[in-house]
């Protein structure tokens, strides 16, 4: 496959998986169902659809990776439960814009843990990011308080960070974490299934988040996986980025739920600043890369 077909191929796999991911909290939002509930369907159906690419993958070849590499695999899929417990949370505690607004800054979450631990300091661009996005966040917390939405806003936080320690801990230890993610929703599943069984299963329309947890996550997820074989890694943090920006448009066609103003100012703050630092690390990479041509020249 020649440089410009993989690339292509790239981009349609990722704008695939990221326009996929978008319809993830309207889906969970037209099931209407108790919090619990929800998280046990859709990791259930999460698991279950994970599992069975994983035997046919084996069933045909042995190069399949396996679902818990050794400790650190162990620790990734804690990590990954975690966020998906604080994720639901949020859903339920915090408008959707809110909610995805603060998801956003688990890329500069990642950038700050690779300082910390992996000693990958970043650039004074990507501390200037940080700083500006940090500005975003306040903006949008800082409006929560006494609306009844603080405790959404720092599950949002709490689910982010859990996912840049995941892929902190994964960059770390050089392991195949491809099925991590899916393994780690076990979690979830267990301490909603001890949840449900007493409070009973409560949902109204539960094809929608069985159609989430078994087809929508699993193939935004396989997308999103994919698309770094074939493209620079700021391309696929624009896609990642759809979310972010659509999201709450869905939401608000449907449930008519608009973000209030400090909101959508602190979310202005955040897409532009990551768009903008994307931008700037994709035209760094081909700098990087045409600088190795001329000194290597083929």
């Amino acid at each position: 496959m020649s440089s410009h077909n993989a690339h292509t191929k790239g981009l349609l796999l990722t704008a695939l998986g990221g326009l996929t991911l978008t319809i993830d909290i309207p889906l969970i939002r037209l099931a209407h169902g108790e919090a619990w509930t929800i998280l046990l369907l859709r990791t259930g159906c999460t698991f279950l659809a994970g599992l069975i690419v994983w035997a046919i993958w084996r069933s045909f070849g042995k190069n399949a990776p396996q679902l818990i590499p050794g400790w650190s695999g162990l620790v990734v899929a804690t990590l990954y439960g975690l966020g998906a417990i604080a994720f639901i949370t949020a859903v339920y505690n915090t408008p959707t814009a809110n909610l995805v607004f603060i998801l956003a800054f688990s890329t500069m979450f990642s950038a700050l843990l690779s300082w910390l631990f992996l000693k990958e300091r970043p650039r004074p661009l990507t501390l200037a990011a940080m700083a500006l996005m940090l500005v975003g966040i306040a903006i949008i917390v800082a409006d929560s308080i006494g609306s009844g939405y603080l405790f959404g806003d720092v599950m949002a936080l709490c689910s982010a960070l859990a996912i840049a320690c995941a892929i902190t801990v994964s960059r770390a230890s050089g392991r195949d974490m491809g099925f991590t993610a899916l393994t780690g929703v076990l979690l979830p599943f267990g301490l909603a299934a001890l949840m449900v069984s007493k409070t009973g299963f409560q949902v109204e329309a539960p094809w929608w988040i069985i159609l989430n947890g078994a087809v929508v996550m699993p193939f935004a997820f396989f997308c999103l996986a994919n698309g770094p074989k074939y493209i620079s890694g700021p391309e696929v943090a624009m896609f990642y980025l759809l979310e972010t920006v659509l999201a709450p448009v869905w939401v608000w066609m449907i449930f008519a739920e608009t973000p209030s103003r400090n909101s959508l100012i602190g979310g202005a703050i955040l897409i532009v600043t990551l768009v903008a630092h994307s931008i700037w690390q994709l035209h760094e990479g081909r700098k990087h890369r045409a600088a190795v041509a001329v000194a290597y020249p083929v």
